[in-house]
């Protein structure tokens, strides 16, 4: 006698034989989504699709619309790419995934590229994908996985898991070749149909592949050089200082030397904002506002009060204004797709008081600033402002960068900065340190500190956070004159500290449990790092508490 289970699937109950795989039951409901079927959660824990449903269960499917799909296409692409590169140039060749770049992940060889190369690479994974080979998940003896790693020299994975206390670890084999991924796999290549690869240089191309917010296409690739620059230059430094990946900065931890390196880490980025002051500075005749914009949990507050300090020191008068004292009147305020208010689109803001405001004040006048009224939703006018002659004015806003913000006022006058987290840390070669991660823990630990929010309640609100930084600030990056890594190196481990009992405090029957529990299985990866010897001007102070401009 066959035994049968009772599934839930988009509200409706099925009985179903008991030990089919999801991708059996996928196929039943496959024409349900415009893509492929990536991945699964059965009851709110995430699962691959070679896993065996056994009990009654709710299941919900992901293709590449969602974040956890998209997480697992990336995934599979890498490793697809990774095996199209040892079946072309052997065994010794490898690469290394470095950062997010336009849509994609930037990637550099350890072997000479040519365009002609990076085509053939392609085709190969093309081939690849036709062939819809199996990726196989196993489960083995952690020892027996580092002496694996080791007899293929591949000596940074078998280091990440000398630091991993599990007795088994994960591995996903495809043809031949075994291999560690932190993120969940795709049950086969032929689900990863759609990518594409560009040359940008001698060792480095960059992985294309459809996003959560363009899924239908891949975008045509647009470089970007001065983000590159600013990667690039934060992976030297950590070249240089022998701390490139989760291994290098454990042996530090592990060695008692983590107290050098945040004092180190800290100058460094203290010395990059005082340049930064230096050059305003040398600029004092002509500029005459600075705009500063970056996406959420950046570090922008410290950021800004630090500069200000900085420009200070070299006899300017910064003068502080936030445009969010310059939102619409509440009952002006659009709407959304859905009806609610839209506070991230610019109509938002009272664009044509804001213009006039600042050109009023470069002409010399005096204006009254208006505070914006979080409560009562609107403008209250309690100051008055004028600009002296060694004033200069901060403006910190969502929108700062946007070219159709003080259209009014010469693009001499104006000088932009771009405020992120570009972590320049990886796990692996394999597996890189997410900048959206990184600043998602930050967000996480600051809201429940400061705002008592839920894990779960900051977690619900980033895809609503994310969506408004892809159409408001990613799009004007490019314009910034300078663009300031607000990443520590360090703070990974700073931030697991916090984090990782917040992540805990999700309970299993909560639709975020899957992601809170794909935070804590990454932070696994990382010893913890106590926060005594940090500075309270860190930028991580703005987070953790502890700063001087905030408490």
């Amino acid at each position: 006698m066959i035994e049968t289970i009772e599934v839930t699937i988009h509200g409706k109950k099925y009985q179903m034989s008991k030990g089919r795989t999801l991708d059996d039951i996928s196929k039943e409901f496959q024409k349900e989504y415009k893509y492929p079927i990536l991945l699964a959660s059965v009851n709110n824990k995430l699962k691959e699709l070679n896993y065996k449903v056994n009990d009654d269960a709710t299941i919900e499917f992901f293709d590449l619309t969602s974040k956890s799909g998209n997480r697992t296409l990336i995934s599979g692409l890498t490793y697809v790419l990774l095996y199209a590169i040892k079946k072309l140039y052997g065994d010794e060749a490898d690469m290394s995934v470095q950062h997010s770049l336009d849509k994609g992940i930037y990637i550099e060889t350890n072997f000479r590229l040519t365009e002609n190369k990076v085509k053939n690479i392609k085709e190969m994974m093309k081939s690849i994908v036709e062939a819809d080979m199996p990726i196989i998940k196993s489960t083995v003896d952690r020892s027996e996985a580092i002496k694996y790693f080791e007899s293929i020299n591949d000596t940074v994975k078998a280091g990440i898991m000398t630091y991993v206390t599990y007795s088994y670890v994960t591995l996903y084999r495809l043809g031949n070749y075994y291999n560690y991924f932190y993120n969940k796999m795709p049950s086969s290549t032929g689900k990863l149909k759609n990518f594409d690869l560009t040359y940008v240089k001698e060792n480095g191309f960059v992985l294309q592949f459809p996003t959560t917010y363009i899924p239908d296409k891949i975008t045509t690739y647009k470089h970007h050089p001065h983000m590159f620059e600013v990667f690039q230059e934060c992976r030297d430094w950590a070249k240089l200082i022998d701390v490139e990946n989760a291994v290098d900065l454990n042996r530090v931890v592990s060695t008692g030397k983590i107290n050098d390196l945040i004092r180190i880490d800290e100058t460094l980025q203290s010395n990059r904002l005082l340049n930064l002051a230096r050059e305003i500075n040398s600029k004092r005749k002509e500029i005459k506002i600075v705009l500063m914009a970056g996406p959420s949990s950046s570090g922008k507050t410290t950021t800004s009060r630090k500069l200000r300090m900085y420009l200070e020191s070299f006899g300017l008068h910064p003068r502080v204004l936030s445009m969010d004292d310059y939102f619409v009147e509440r009952n002006e305020t659009p709407k959304d797709k859905d009806g609610n208010p839209d506070f991230e689109c610019l109509e938002a803001v009272d664009l044509k008081l804001f213009d006039k405001q600042i050109g009023e004040l470069l002409d010399g006048k005096t204006i009254k600033i208006p505070t914006f009224n979080f409560v009562l939703g609107t403008k209250e006018y309690k100051s008055e402002m004028t600009l002296g002659e060694e004033d200069i004015l901060l403006i910190e806003g969502i929108h700062a960068l946007d070219s159709k913000v003080l259209t009014n006022i010469p693009r001499s006058k104006k000088y932009k900065i771009y405020i992120s987290a570009l972590t320049e840390l990886n796990i692996d070669n394999h597996n890189r340190v997410s900048t959206t991660d990184n600043r998602l823990l930050r967000r996480i630990i600051r809201d429940n500190r400061t705002r008592a929010h839920s894990v779960e309640n900051t977690i619900a609100a980033w895809n609503s956070v994310r969506e408004g930084e892809e159409k408001y600030i990613f799009p004007y990056q490019d314009d910034a004159d300078f663009t300031f890594n607000s990443a520590l190196i360090y703070e990974i481990g700073v931030l697991k500290t916090y984090v990782e009992p917040l992540l805990f405090s999700v309970p299993q029957n909560s639709p975020y449990y899957g992601e809170a529990k794909r935070l804590i299985e990454f932070l696994h990866l990382f010893l913890p790092i106590p926060a005594d010897v940090i500075p309270q001007d860190s930028i991580i102070r703005e987070f953790i508490g502890g700063s001087c401009f905030h408490e």
